[in-house]
């Protein structure tokens, strides 16, 4: 039931993200179309009215851009265009961290066991000396706790000291486990803002350009540049920002069955010295 809960607030948290990075674009893209409407209304006054020509009709437009704008709708989709070459490695890493974080919940939930029934369940075994028993029941538990157990049971006929370095053997090879995936979402993490002021740069470089060339300042003549510099920095942090939460939430799931693993090999060996 806890497993279960655990995957729907991961499932409503990525969700409730989306949608607020989907409204926001379309409001920030509303207004933007607005502004726009409103210059050129005030300069050209005399021109014939163009009909306007919807998305879907335009040849232009690929066809992985229309699904795009169908599934995360066009706001964002045209936030991304207007950020330039800069959003593409952003959204690869995008991609690659939600990848890992849903790859991090499925092996995490898989990990985890209720200790104290399982601990309940293989001591009186133990405490009994049925070690094929405790040994089945170990093979049939999932989670690096009942391996590391599995493990340390294996040496049993060997004295207290293999099993003691079977237990930490076999600890070492679950940590390993356990610590796969964050290295991508270290990598995400860091790369994503890094690309985002990236794109500041190219953004004010391209603003700085359009003042050369027009020999003049004006808001018009900056705008490109300077919006490509605020949107790359907003995507930036925006990747960043959910795959640092999810990577430290992961970092105490990892420590809770490192934990369970101490306590659950610390109980078998207590066990044995005392039932030697």
């Amino acid at each position: 039931m806890r497993k279960r809960l655990l995957a729907i607030f991961m499932v409503l948290a990525i969700a409730n993200f989306m949608f607020t990075a989907i409204a926001f674009a379309q409001e920030v893209v509303a207004e933007e179309e607005a502004a726009v409407e409103e210059v050129t209304t005030e300069e050209v006054v005399t021109e014939d009215v163009v009909e306007e020509v919807p998305f879907e009709e335009t040849s232009q437009s690929g066809g992985l851009e229309m699904f795009a704008r169908k599934i995360v709708g066009s706001g964002l989709v045209d936030l991304f265009i207007q950020g330039g070459f800069v959003m593409y490695p952003m959204l690869l890493l995008l991609i690659w961290g939600i990848a890992t974080i849903i790859w991090k919940i499925i092996s995490l939930s898989y990990a985890k066991i209720n200790l104290n029934e399982f601990l309940g369940n293989v001591i009186p075994l133990i405490e009994e000396k049925k070690y094929d028993e405790a040994l089945k029941l170990c093979e049939e538990t999932k989670g690096p706790v009942a391996a590391v157990m599995h493990n340390g049971l294996l040496k049993v006929d060997k004295g207290i000291d293999a099993v003691e370095k079977a237990i930490e053997n076999a600890g070492v090879i679950e940590m390993a486990f356990l610590e796969k995936g964050f290295i991508p979402l270290s990598t995400t993490i860091n790369l994503a803002p890094m690309f985002g002021f990236f794109g500041t740069i190219v953004g004010m470089i391209r603003a700085f350009r359009d003042i050369a060339a027009a020999g003049e300042v004006e808001p018009t003549i900056v705008a490109t540049g300077i919006q490509i510099a605020l949107i790359t920095t907003a995507a930036g942090l925006a990747v960043a920002i959910p795959m640092q939460f999810f990577n430290n939430m992961f970092l105490g799931m990892v420590d809770g069955l490192v934990m369970d693993m101490q306590r659950g090999s610390e109980k078998m060996i207590e066990t044995l010295v005392e039932n030697k």
